[in-house]
């Protein structure tokens, strides 16, 4: 397995002072490194999720404020403050099964939170950035919002359509100066994906590195998970001055995934 990364400090240098932002599923894993990052440069950040106590845990430490929500229930989505300069949908889940046995309230219910609710947070976002003449939408998509694989049609799906739904803001936003990217990782370290190790460790017999080299990332080059921070440094990047001609964009962190 390629060794670990070192984890080493800021190297994007951005000014968030006066921007507000907004990030789903905030409560953890790369919406929680996000959160953080976005707050680093100095965006009052909102952090949004379903679970109250992760959300002011890291609204806490973000110097943010927490925001309780179910992105499922579009009514809420609704109701939330949507005067905001940057809009992070990173909100996601995964639900296994072929497509005979796929329950179709769970392939809806899916769709709601990943499809749906970014499309409803955007929509509401946009006159504030075009008022103000900026603004940033960053989709956390997936490796699988350019690939797909078997058992994962709600997943799969969800994130090719949020992939279309970004480069549609892209054209729309250019004129405001609003871009709309997606950043597309493969497997991070979360807490999802490190149960889903241990689930697949236990299922095949054999160890937790093996799972991840030879299942999770047979087919990337680089065998190793990325971290939530990595992620994060690329957002802010996609938020910084040099970035401004990037829209419509997919930009893979797969370590080398879609070049296979």
């Amino acid at each position: 397995m390629t060794a670990e990364p070192v984890a080493g400090p800021h190297v994007v240098h951005v000014d968030l002072a006066g921007r507000t932002a907004l990030v789903t599923g905030g409560g953890g894993g790369i919406g929680r490194a996000c959160a953080l990052r976005l707050a680093a440069a100095g965006a009052h950040v909102l952090v949004l999720d379903r679970d109250a106590g992760a959300a002011e845990e890291v609204a806490a430490l973000a110097g943010g404020r927490a925001v309780r929500v179910d992105l499922a229930d579009p009514a809420a989505v609704d109701r939330l403050d949507a005067d905001v300069d940057i809009v992070v949908n990173n909100a996601g889940l995964q639900h296994v099964a072929p497509v005979p046995d796929f329950p179709p309230e769970r392939f809806a219910y899916i769709h709601r939170v990943m499809v749906e609710a970014p499309f409803r947070i955007v929509r509401r976002a946009l006159p504030h950035m075009y008022a103000r003449g900026w603004g940033r939408i960053v989709n956390i998509s997936s490796v699988h919002g350019l690939r797909a694989s078997p058992y994962k049609s709600a997943y799969v799906s969800a994130k090719h359509a949020l992939e279309g739904l970004s480069k549609v803001v892209a054209l729309e936003g250019a004129a405001h100066g609003v871009t709309a990217n997606c950043i597309n990782p493969a497997y991070v370290r979360t807490a999802l994906v490190q149960g889903q190790i241990a689930d697949q460790a236990a299922t095949h017999g054999i160890g937790e590195a093996e799972v991840v080299e030879k299942i999770m990332l047979a087919r990337a080059a680089i065998k190793r998970l990325i971290e939530p921070e990595e992620v994060a440094e690329l957002l802010a990047y996609l938020c910084a001055p040099p970035a401004a001609f990037i829209t419509g964009a997919s930009i893979a962190l797969d370590g080398g995934w879609t070049a296979n």
